[in-house]
């Protein structure tokens, strides 16, 4: 008699890192692959590719239960709003119902004890995915390298200059493909990765510092300006942000300048065991999008 495949849940399923632990277990078939998408309009593109999909809007909660019957695995992907809280407690409430076995959570940075608002959000849903009783991964990814690229939707590296408002701390970063990788496996392999809470962070630098690894990979001149965290404040209201949160990113940076996160640039060795292979760095990272940042 077949075992039947375990079923495993892909939320955030057209977001960056959601999208790409999709891409990876694509063509996995040890497992039956579904992605959850708010809309038919959203799913059109992935099923043309042969992937299975539930319509889950975490806004919509009479979406969960029906999305989430038959699931054995999944990854939890929410977004940057106070409503992160609200909608994952629903999730996970439903998903207890279903009978979901493992619950790969992606948080956010940071020590046990930190008080950064929106880490610490993160933190509490880590504590109701143990409570409610599932076996779990929690990934808590540092700084993640694409923030140069864009971040809000802007470009930030513009002509050589980055604009931040971290002062000249040092923050630690990962790359967002190597924190789908860890993903990956945590869902693939969950009696290897139950009960494990993975920091991701493996190279600490000061945006002064990345500015010195671009100057020198790409040959033009790169430079630092660091800015007030008022102007983010200004820029996200400008923008419609939701600014709960917002203020929460605006706080940390003030705190991030004043050197007042402990562990801001905390790097870990956990990668190589994880996956088998190194974690992207800076230097590693500017080569790959050369071609964003060069002008």
């Amino acid at each position: 008699m077949s075992i039947p495949k375990p079923t495993v849940l892909i939320t955030g399923a057209t977001g960056q890192i959601g999208g790409d632990v999709l891409r990876r277990l694509q063509g996995d078939d040890s497992i039956t692959l579904v992605a959850a998408v708010r809309s038919a309009a959203k799913a059109a593109p992935l099923e043309a590719q042969g992937i299975r999909t539930v319509i889950l809007d975490f806004d919509k909660e009479e979406t969960l239960g029906p999305a989430l019957q038959g699931i054995d695995r999944a990854l939890l992907v929410t977004g940057y709003t106070v409503d992160m809280l609200r909608q994952s407690k629903a999730f996970l409430d439903q998903a207890k119902v279903a009978g979901v076995q493992h619950m790969v959570h992606l948080g956010a940075c940071g020590r046990d004890d930190t008080t950064v608002a929106h880490w610490a959000w993160h933190q509490l849903i880590e504590r109701y995915i143990e409570w409610s009783g599932f076996s779990f991964t929690h990934l808590r990814p540092e700084t993640f390298m694409q923030n140069l690229l864009s971040y809000g939707g802007t470009q930030v590296v513009k002509a050589g200059v980055i604009q931040q408002f971290t002062g000249d701390a040092r923050l630690s970063w990962v790359d967002a493909e190597d924190v789908a990788l860890v993903a990956v496996q945590a869902l693939l392999h969950p009696e290897k990765h139950a009960g494990q809470t993975y920091r991701l962070g493996y190279d600490a630098k000061s945006y002064g510092e990345i500015a010195a690894i671009m100057q020198q990979a790409l040959g033009g001149p790169f430079h630092y300006e660091a800015l007030p965290p008022e102007i983010f404040l200004e820029n996200m209201r400008a923008a419609g942000a939701e600014m709960a949160y917002m203020g929460c990113v605006y706080d940390h940076y003030k705190r991030y300048a004043a050197h007042t996160i402990p562990g801001a640039d905390d790097t870990f060795d956990n990668f190589p065991a994880i996956t088998g292979q190194e974690p992207v760095r800076w230097q590693q990272f500017v080569e790959k999008h050369r071609a964003a940042f060069a002008y």
